[in-house]
């Protein structure tokens, strides 16, 4: 099969297409044909170099693909070959066909196409099972960065239907005034002082960050978490070392998580594609929550991608198209 591979650390040019071995599902696991492979910054750092895939996951890039059953393994149950399918990956998603962990695969949401689904399941399960971790509820307020992202734009649309109030924040007037299209009460620009509106628009404080910066914002989020106040960090963009207040932070008995889905245990990652298709492809289906727009390239073009998403310029989600 077709493969992205990374040569060696670097940057997008670093990325080529080669024949490599196609994966057979072992106990337990589905073979897919793969159709679309979402792209995302995890992708990104694991190209520099940053981000090592688990043991025994594929070294290929990719964590999410769409496409159909191509193959099962010993003890799959409850599909058949050319069903079609969305799958949470470890690795292995840039490439003609991958093999899953069966608990990792579902079915897509009714009424999208594989290239729309492909970029869906990833973004589903790091909201949901983060927002699940954070107990957001009715009437608190919320705050993500990156809105007009992939991660941001559904977080801003699912902590709506969980009855937040959202503000998210954006680096120029098209992408904040996309958030405000997709459900965002408040859009605030990083550009600027965005500490200073957030405190404005939100003067008893944040109840829950949904944080892909890290380091860099570490003070920041502290300063604005409200009383039991619960940041959790998603990514580290801006570095991966900060210091912070204890003293403040038990002043407002607040708390501070960091999670990732891509080690966690088979099972735990099951239980989230679970909650995935049960809680939040029936929103997705009946449009309560719609998909990010989408920038596609052929699989071939990888470097293009991940040149596309670095750049800034990104709105919504990048795609690869594999085969039609």
């Amino acid at each position: 099969m077709k493969a992205i591979v990374a040569r060696t650390p670097g940057g997008p040019e670093v990325l080529e297409l080669q024949e490599t071995a196609a994966p057979t599902p072992g106990q337990d696991e589905v073979g897919i044909a793969v159709a679309a492979a979402g792209v995302n910054r995890a992708d990104l750092m694991q190209r520099q170099g940053h981000y090592p895939p688990p043991p025994g996951a594929s070294p290929v890039l990719g964590l999410e693909v769409a496409g159909h059953v191509a193959a099962l393994g010993p003890g799959v149950t409850g599909w058949a070959v050319g069903d079609p399918c969305v799958a949470l990956l470890a690795g292995g998603g840039y490439a003609e066909e991958v093999a899953v962990p069966a608990g990792q695969v579902i079915r897509p949401p009714d009424g999208f196409s594989m290239q729309q689904a492909a970029g869906l399941v990833e973004v589903a399960a790091t909201v949901v099972s983060n927002l699940d971790l954070a107990r957001l509820t009715d009437g608190e307020v919320f705050l993500v960065h990156g809105g007009a992202g992939g991660i941001g734009s559904f977080a801003i649309q699912y902590a709506r239907t969980l009855g937040a109030t959202v503000v998210a924040t954006a680096g120029d007037d098209a992408k904040l005034d996309y958030c405000r299209s997709v459900g965002a009460h408040h859009a605030v620009s990083y550009r600027g002082d965005w500490v200073a509106e957030v405190r404005e628009v939100a003067p008893g404080g944040v109840d829950v960050v949904l944080d892909n910066m890290g380091a860099r914002y570490l003070a920041q989020h502290q300063e604005l978490l409200a009383t039991e106040g619960r940041l959790v960090v998603i990514g580290l963009q801006g570095g991966t070392r900060g210091t912070l207040d204890l003293g403040a932070l038990l002043a407002k008995r607040a708390s501070v998580s960091a999670t990732s889905l891509r080690a966690r245990p088979v099972a735990e990652k099951a239980a989230i594609c679970r909650r995935v298709a049960e809680r939040i492809w029936p929103l997705v289906s009946a449009g309560t929550i719609a998909p990010a727009p989408q920038t596609v390239f052929p699989l071939a073009d990888a470097a293009s991608a991940h040149a596309h998403l670095e750049s800034g310029d990104n709105l919504g989600k990048v795609v690869l198209r594999v085969r039609d």
